[in-house]
């Protein structure tokens, strides 16, 4: 039996909760330094009361620890792992090797008054290695293993295929993979443009998106091939419908981007894949569970389509696939509405079978290959008015909404519940009382009273009003024979003192995860060097002397710290080559410019392109590489 875990995107507490709400198992969430999103960090009382929420559910929560450290860090990280144990935390996400070395173990603090009550904090915690840490090969996350890890996030750009592969030959380590949301043109970890060309470093979570800006292509002539495009823009990942081909290859945990989403997104997105989790428990109930509990009901009918997207890929599932890229514009598009049919004055009509409301945002790509919205003023059947009537708009175009009104009226309120379901057993004791549900038992001492009357309805109404808890309760036994009377103030106290001890049990549950069921194979966890000696991304002494003793091969400090002269910015799986067609070993035309390429931003700077055709990759280099 296999559990089979979802992991939500948690940007505060409030999204963290609406994730666990609306069906995930898990939730991940950046403290207030060091994670790889800086805009989304969270104090370590919210993140305490999130655990405290979670597990009730046996559901997990992971905090983001995974940029780079330097060295005048190195304390602040080692109190915030401290505090991070001490909130019951069940894993850390990491990036910076210097983590792992001994003298980096974090020391329990005192108790706060925010968790005095909890457990002790636990001695160490739980690493997983961050998709920070470049996690493509099976070499890699047989490396990592012998590290200590329990998990590994896989790279974004592996297809299913590599993904069963890194599988069979390492079983042992839970493997998580990211199933939907926005996707990274370059191998996580592995990007370094934003800090070059602006000074603000994805390995210290402040990326500024270098990936959704506007290029120009040029060949070695200075000839255009591509003016003005999202050449680097992808479209965002959707793996709906591989879910149980992901869940097949070997994967356990099945994550959604998106720490810098808003409530409805986490709620929508987590729903919809929470719903295709069950389905696929439910077809397999002898090989599959989910990794929490509870049963999640909703106020609304998930649809991937109505939330943030740029347009959807499988990206890499499947083997290299076209239409990964979103060249027309990096922003939102949503769902296809349908097709401009007639332009009449101040207003149009659509030809299709959507509901508008007023309010919803459209869009289309105007005969500059721009992307254009505008708001809807007004409705009549499916004649759309809008305040000001966009000139660029034709006949026969695509129409599409980004923000469906009504939908997101439907997710501004409570949109679901969730609950678990108790069997409770109710009987007298030598005395008094006692309430059992599964393997706890709470009991009260008390009088035994003969009732005049029968009181086994009662009990059952009193012992199930539940409202406000996280608990439903069908059934109660209790002996056909029993007829003694309890007043009711007794019964709601057993039912209180059983929903307390309840919690207390999810709190002291640590070990619930995810796991292959499959005995470690002998993989050797050999260590394979970089040729580019700073993409070990060396922050820190304590990282110098981690990778010192893992390898004799050159070693440099971070880029953030020394930027080498015409470096290597990006590793592209995307490729120009092929997706403009000119790809000759997936059967495109032999290309008719002179390399090498070049991308030009609108300011003038250039970067070089090289194509790795052996590793089927594209390179990006800073000019004159």
């Amino acid at each position: 039996m296999r559990k089979l875990e979802l992991l939500a995107p948690a940007r505060n507490l409030e999204c963290g909760i609406a994730a666990i709400d609306h069906g995930a198992d898990a939730v991940y969430i950046g403290a207030q330094r060091f994670g790889a999103r800086a805009a989304a960090g969270n104090s370590v009382s919210d993140i305490a009361e999130l655990c405290r929420y979670a597990h009730q559910f046996d559901a997990k929560v992971y905090v983001t620890v995974n940029t780079i450290v330097y060295d005048s860090e190195i304390e602040d990280t080692r109190q915030l792992l401290a505090e991070l144990a001490e909130a019951r935390v069940d894993a850390i996400l990491v990036q910076d090797m210097a983590l792992l070395t001994s003298q980096f173990s974090p020391l329990p603090s005192p108790p706060s008054p925010l968790t005095s009550h909890l457990q002790p904090p636990a001695s160490h915690l739980s690493f997983h290695a961050s998709t920070q840490t470049d996690n493509r090969t099976a070499e890699k996350v047989a490396w990592l293993r012998s590290l200590g890890f329990k998990r590994v996030v896989l790279a974004r750009e592996l297809s299913i295929e590599e993904i069963a592969d890194i599988h069979r030959q390492v079983p042992d380590v839970e493997l998580e993979v990211f199933v939907h949301g926005a996707l990274c043109v370059s191998y996580s970890g592995l990007c370094y443009a934003s800090q070059h060309c602006f000074g603000r470093s994805a390995n210290r979570g402040e990326c500024a998106q270098f990936c959704r800006m506007k290029f120009s292509l040029l060949d070695a002539d200075g000839s255009v091939i591509e003016r003005d495009r999202y050449l680097l823009s992808l479209k965002d990942m959707c793996q709906y419908d591989n879910l149980e081909q992901l869940i097949e290859a070997g994967a356990v945990s099945f994550k959604i981007e998106g720490r810098l989403k808003d409530i409805g997104y986490v709620k929508n997105v987590t729903a919809a894949y929470s719903q295709r989790l069950n389905q696929i428990v439910k077809a397999h109930p002898d090989r599959y569970c989910r990794a929490s509990k509870g049963r999640s009901t909703y106020t609304f009918q998930p649809d991937l389509r109505k939330t943030f997207n740029r347009g959807y890929t499988t990206y890499f599932a499947n083997g290299r696939q076209p239409g990964i890229a979103s060249f027309d514009t990096p922003k939102a598009i949503g769902e296809f509405v349908g097709t401009v049919k007639e332009i009449r004055g101040v207003s149009f009509n659509v030809a299709g079978t959507a509901r508008f409301t007023n309010g919803d945002g459209l869009c289309f790509v105007n005969q500059e290959r721009e992307l254009e919205g505008f708001r809807v003023n007004r409705v009549e059947g499916n004649r759309i008015f809008p305040p000001k009537l966009p000139r660029s708009l034709r006949p026969g175009m695509r129409l599409y909404r980004n923000n469906d009104q009504e939908f997101e009226r439907l997710l501004s309120k409570q949109s679901a519940t969730r609950k678990m379901n108790l069997v409770m057993r109710f009987a007298a004791t030598a005395e008094g009382y006692c309430l059992s549900a599964g393997n706890v038992t709470v009991y009260m001492a008390m009088e035994h009273q003969k009732a005049e009357k029968p009181q086994r309805e009662n009990i059952i109404r009193q012992l199930t009003k539940l409202g406000g808890t996280a608990y439903e309760c069908s059934q109660v036994e209790v002996d056909a024979s029993f007829s003694d009377f309890i007043p009711a103030s007794k019964l709601a106290e057993l039912r209180r003192m059983l929903v307390e001890k309840l919690k207390d049990e999810s709190e002291g549950v640590k070990e619930n995860s995810p796991a292959s069921g499959k005995p470690a194979l002998s993989l050797p966890s050999t260590f394979r060097p970089y040729r580019v000696p700073y993409l070990y991304n060396i922050a820190n002494s304590l990282a110098r002397q981690f990778y010192r003793q893992q390898t004799d091969s050159p070693l440099a400090p971070a880029f953030e710290l020394q930027e080498p002269a015409h470096a290597l910015l990006m590793q592209c799986r995307h490729c120009l080559r092929y997706s403009l067609g000119y790809c000759v070993k997936h059967g495109g035309q032999k290309p008719v410019w002179r390399e090498p390429l070049f991308l030009q931003l609108g300011d003038g700077r250039r970067f070089q392109l090289e194509f790795d055709c052996r590793n089927c990759q594209m390179n990006v280099y800073a000019e004159n590489h």
